[in-house]
C-alpha cells in the first residue's frame, strides 16, 4: 500500500489531531525560518525589498499578507482591550446618537480591523502617486498589508508599554507608525529616491484623510435616509 497518494502527493492515512500536532502547528506559524517572527525581522530590516522579492519571486519565504495583517490586528486589538488603552493617537469624536457617531465610535474601537480597510484607501493613492511603476492595485495592495500589519505591532508594543508604565505612549506611537510606513512604502518602490517617501507620507495621509471622509459620507448618508 503505497503512503502517498499518486495524484496530489498527500499522504493516504491522515494522522491524528492530538497535542503533538497542535504544538507542532503553533511552531510552523512561530517559525524563525519562515514563519510570523521571521516575517516581522525581516519587515523591520528591508520592507521594501522582501516585499518586493514576495511579490516578483517568492512567495513562501514571508507569511501570506492577508494572514499576516489579520493576525497582527488581532494582537493589537487583544492588547488594547486587556490594557483597556484610549486611542490617544486618533481622536474621532461624533455625536453619539448619530450613524455618523457610531461609525467613529466602532472605529476607535476596532482600529485593528478598521485598519485593513485604510489599507484600500492608501493603495488607491500609493497606485495614483507611483502610476510610472509596473504594480497593479492588488500588488501594492500586498505591499498595505505587510506594512499596515507591522504598523499594527507598533501600536501594540506602545499599548503594552503605556499600559505597563502608566506612560502616555500612543500619540508617540502615531509617529513612528506612520514614520515606519512612510519608510516601508517609499523604500518598496526605489529607496534611492527621496521624492518617493514624501509621495509615500502623501499617499498614507490622504489615504487616512479619505477613509475618515468615506466614513463620515456613510454615517451622513445613513441618518438622510432614515429621517
Amino acid at each position: 500500500m503505497h503512503k502517498y497518494c499518486a495524484h496530489c502527493g498527500q499522504p493516504v492515512a491522515v494522522k491524528r489531531i492530538d497535542g503533538h500536532y497542535i504544538k507542532h502547528e503553533i511552531e510552523h506559524v512561530l517559525h524563525f525560518e519562515r514563519g510570523l517572527l521571521y516575517t516581522v525581522r525581516e519587515l523591520l530590516v528591508s520592507p521594501g525589498d522582501n516585499v518586493r522579492h514576495f511579490i516578483s519571486e517568492n512567495r513562501s519565504r514571508l507569511v501570506k499578507p492577508i494572514i499576516f495583517i489579520i493576525v497582527t490586528s488581532l494582537a493589537y486589538t487583544l492588547v488594547n482591550h486587556f490594557f483597556h488603552i484610549g486611542d490617544g493617537y486618533m481622536k474621532l469624536d461624533e455625536a453619539e446618537e448619530t450613524s455618523t457617531g457610531v461609525i467613529f465610535k466602532w472605529i476607535q474601537a476596532h482600529y485593528g480591523y478598521a485598519n485593513i480597510i485604510m489599507g484600500v484607501f492608501i493603495a488607491f493613492w500609493a497606485k495614483l502617486f507611483f502610476r510610472k511603476y509596473a504594480y497593479n492595485f492588488f500588488e501594492i495592495l500586498i505591499l498595505l498589508c505587510f506594512v499596515m500589519g507591522m504598523g499594527m505591532l507598533i501600536f501594540a508594543v506602545f499599548a503594552v508599554f503605556q499600559g505597563l508604565t502608566h506612560l502616555n505612549s500612543m500619540r508617540v506611537a502615531g509617529f513612528v507608525g506612520i514614520g515606519y510606513c512612510t519608510w516601508a512604502i517609499g523604500q518598496f518602490f526605489d529607496k534611492r529616491k527621496i521624492v518617493n517617501y514624501v509621495k509615500a507620507f502623501g499617499a498614507y495621509v490622504l489615504g487616512m484623510i479619505t477613509f475618515s471622509l468615506a466614513a463620515l459620507l456613510l454615517g451622513t448618508l445613513v441618518d438622510l435616509a432614515i429621517k
